[in-house]
């Protein structure tokens, strides 16, 4: 399941809201580097809207995550936010998480060293990026179980139990086919900090291919439908 050297996992999805595409989105996972000892992932997620949609909202975000190989806990986040339109609020914005589990703190830097600040954390707090890697490499999932963990994204920690469940889903790639579920319910700080659900679907044949993601928003239900996935 994980990357093999010098090999990089990429999965393309498109996202609807009301059955109607709204977003297209990928997620990379390969090898990043050695860094003081250590071997190293790297973790990226780009989210673009489509082009019809320009008038109403437009977004071009980007992410990356770069993890410890061993057991996917972040080192550095890094993300820049460009998005704007009628539906959607101006944001335009770069910011990086450096993490220092041994002090338990990490240091946010936005848009520049001048403006560097310290976050106590408790300890194991995952980046978003960093949750999805332990999730999908670390993780042997089963229905039934309870997978606590804090998260922190720059703006909010949030402190999340996944449930797991499993069921049968329809899948553009690969049909219909079982699966497992992660699901919590957070906050979105987007929609006032009112509460919602995440829901992540991973096939139970073992690969643990993340097959579906499903926001639960306070404005709707959007769901990141796998349309391809490819290794290089």
């Amino acid at each position: 399941m994980e990357p093999g050297s010098g090999s990089t996992k990429s999965f393309l999805y498109t996202a609807k809201k009301y059955g109607i595409p709204i977003l297209e989105a990928s997620i990379k996972i390969g090898n990043g580097s050695f860094e003081e000892g250590r071997s190293l992932y790297q973790i990226q997620a780009h989210v673009n809207s489509l082009d019809y949609l320009r008038l109403l909202f437009r977004v071009n975000n980007r992410f990356v995550s770069t993890v410890d190989r061993e057991t996917c806990t972040p080192v550095r986040y890094a993300k820049e936010i460009h998005q704007e339109g009628l539906l959607v609020q101006k944001k335009n914005y770069l910011q990086t998480l450096t993490f220092d589990h041994a002090n338990k703190r990490v240091v946010v830097e936005n848009g520049g060293k001048e403006k560097k600040q310290e976050v106590i954390l408790p300890p194991e707090t995952y980046d978003p990026l960093s949750m999805f890697a332990r999730c999908y490499l670390k993780e042997e999932l089963r229905a039934d179980q309870d997978i606590r963990m804090s998260i922190y994204d720059g703006i909010k920690l949030h402190r999340m139990v996944f449930h797991s469940g499993r069921g049968r889903i329809k899948s553009k790639k690969y049909g219909e086919v079982e699966a497992i579920s992660l699901e919590s319910t957070t906050s979105f700080s987007t929609f006032g900090d009112k509460e919602g659900v995440i829901r992540i679907w991973f096939t139970a044949d073992g690969k643990k291919t993340p097959i579906l993601m499903e926001l639960d928003l306070p404005v709707g239900n959007v769901k990141f439908e796998l349309e391809d996935m490819k290794e290089s």
